[in-house]
């Protein structure tokens, strides 16, 4: 049994507590955040302790594990106390907003060399998944153009647009992440535009809303990514990658798949799954399971803290280059 604590009780933190406590090969040892009632409360949901911080459970014997699930800012000296103390870690994205320091913390990883896993969990979709393996199969045949469109229901609210890292570092570094992968290999080129659509407000935190990328690979191949932190129909998620050989695309999930016929409207379906939390429910999971399959059967870890800095280097070269209005070399 894989003994885990999570850090943060909040939104993700609730997902990831429930899948721990629920996974066969894992027990939920204790939920740790600095708003006692939220650690409390949850942690009792699941019979585990509970606790305002995580120093002593990061320097004790009770846990193997923690999953990172706090604001961005704790997120480095989290790993850092956990691999100091010979815990593996799986951790939301980005590891941090500032490359030094990810190239820091990642340097200082090989004196502590444990398990590392980012939380890009959109991998472990079942259907980005399958789209993935489709591709390692030929059936597209050599990849030409990637085409991510990843549209949020609603925008955060202004105050946790000031600590997020603006919309490429927060929303679109699970796009470049996919992009990375779906393409098999690097970009070499961004370039981003980018505006204030939704809320005029978001331009007073030298962010934006909406924006669309270009990523070009040494070989050729493209990547287009299109992002709004709001769309009137819900939460739009798809894929499409385009080959020599042929198209794959990997669209919207629904509630089911039924379509209605009749004299106002034709085809009518369910709408979109509301959030991020019910659309990739299934991948929230099986990255757990890859999580454990690394650190109980020494299996190879997934996705790397490598691939966090990569797809957080595409982040920030999608910022210069949408305030600068050039492609940006990486």
């Amino acid at each position: 049994m894989l003994r885990i604590a999570v850090i943060g009780a909040g939104r993700i933190g609730k997902i990831h507590s429930g899948n721990v406590a629920r996974h066969p090969r894992c027990r939920l040892v204790a939920v740790v955040d600095p708003m006692e009632s939220a650690a409390k409360a949850l942690a009792q949901e699941h019979d585990a302790q509970w606790a305002s911080d995580a120093a002593d459970l990061l320097a004790g014997k009770d846990i193997d594990a923690i999953v990172v699930g706090s604001p961005t800012s704790t997120h480095i000296d989290l790993i850092d106390r956990a691999a100091g103390n010979g815990k593996a870690v799986l951790c939301e994205k980005p590891i941090d907003l500032d490359i030094a320091k990810v190239n820091r913390c990642l340097e200082d990883l090989r004196k502590h060399p444990v398990p590392l896993m980012l939380g890009f969990n959109r991998r472990f979709d079942p259907s980005a998944d399958a789209l993935k393996q489709a591709i390692a199969a030929g059936t597209v045949g050599r990849v030409r153009q990637v085409i991510i469109s990843s549209r949020d229901p609603g925008p955060p609210p202004l105050s946790y647009l000031a600590a997020s890292g603006g919309l490429f570092r927060d929303m679109t570094i699970h796009d470049f992440d996919m992009g990375r992968w779906l393409l098999g290999e690097e970009p070499v080129e961004v370039y981003a535009t980018a505006s204030c659509l939704v809320d005029p407000q978001v331009a007073q935190h030298n962010d934006f809303d909406t924006a669309m990328v270009i990523m070009r690979t040494a070989s050729g191949s493209q990547c287009h990514i299109n992002n709004c932190r709001q769309a009137s129909y819900g939460y739009d998620q798809r894929l499409e990658v385009f080959g020599s050989a042929g198209m794959l695309v990997n669209d919207n999930l629904r509630a089911t798949t039924l379509r209605r016929f009749d004299a106002e409207t034709t085809e009518a379906r369910e709408p979109l799954l509301n959030f991020f939390l019910e659309r990739y429910a299934d991948s929230y999971r099986r990255e757990l399971d890859a999580f454990v399959a690394a650190v109980l059967d020494g299996k190879a870890v997934p996705v790397t803290g490598e691939d966090g800095r990569r797809a957080l280097m595409l982040a920030d070269a999608a910022i210069e280059s949408a305030r600068e209005g050039r492609a940006v070399k990486i």
